[in-house]
């Protein structure tokens, strides 16, 4: 089995994302609010946590389906919004009406449960360590708040890492926009054909990437596959930063 024919040299330079590529932060988010919503049963009840929960993600994930990219720069303010949002579901459908002071509490902790939950995936530093050991260009590109970002990349020794750091929130825009990528290969002087582009979001790291020439790497972490009926062609699918890791150096 010759799969090694198939996968391409490293190239000259990666853009490589940060949540849920090198990091763990934002899966797995009904796990996280079933987690939370036990936090708070005593105040919920009668109503069980894992109806609250339900009703929270649902409301959030159509939020987030929807929402304009300026909410990136105010995740706390999103997540209690979605919250009272998911309450409000829960008294329209004729449940006991949950306050306001609860929804922000439980959003609050929400916030704080993700960011200590928060871990770098095993073997990704050695990955990023051996890119550029190899010479490969590096450039961190990630979207949401400048001060929550840059503490993510201080806190997990991202900074000397890269060769270019791209904060959605510093610089003002960030994916889909073309220009992030643009952006981020200008800054380590190089072109789509000799760029790779590896995250967790489908039409930020795959779609738009592809439509500039750049070779898109879709990572799936939990193995879940690509989603029923998606039209996307990933260039190549992985779960880990290490499968990009030549066995010769």
């Amino acid at each position: 089995m010759a799969m090694s024919t198939a996968m391409p040299p490293l190239p000259r330079a990666m853009l490589i994302d940060m949540d849920d590529t090198i990091l763990s932060a934002y899966g797995r988010p009904e796990i996280a609010w079933n987690t939370i919503a036990e936090e708070f049963a005593d105040e919920l009840a009668p109503l069980p946590p894992q109806q609250v929960a339900t009703a929270v993600l649902a409301f959030a994930r159509n939020f987030w389906a929807n929402a304009e990219a300026a909410w990136r720069m105010k995740l706390g303010e999103a997540r209690r919004l979605t919250v009272r949002g998911g309450f409000a579901a829960l008294a329209a459908d004729g449940h006991r009406a949950l306050s306001d002071d609860l929804a922000d509490r439980l959003a609050n902790r929400f916030t704080t449960y993700r960011e200590e939950a928060i871990f770098v995936f095993p073997g990704a530093h050695d990955a990023i360590d051996a890119f550029k050991a190899r010479g490969v260009k590096l450039a961190l590109v990630t979207n949401g708040a400048a001060d929550m970002q840059r503490a993510k990349v201080e806190r997990f020794e991202l900074t000397h890492r890269f060769d270019h750091i791209q904060i959605e929130g510093e610089h003002g825009f960030g994916k889909p926009e073309e220009r992030a990528y643009l952006h981020a290969m200008d800054a380590l002087g190089v072109t789509a054909k000799d760029t790779w582009m590896i995250g967790d979001n489908l039409e930020w790291e795959v779609v738009t990437p592809q439509r500039l020439g750049i070779y898109s790497i879709w990572i799936d972490v939990h193995g879940d596959g690509l989603p029923e009926g998606s039209a996307v062609k990933p260039d190549r699918i992985i779960r880990s930063l290490t499968e990009l890791v030549p066995d010769q150096p």
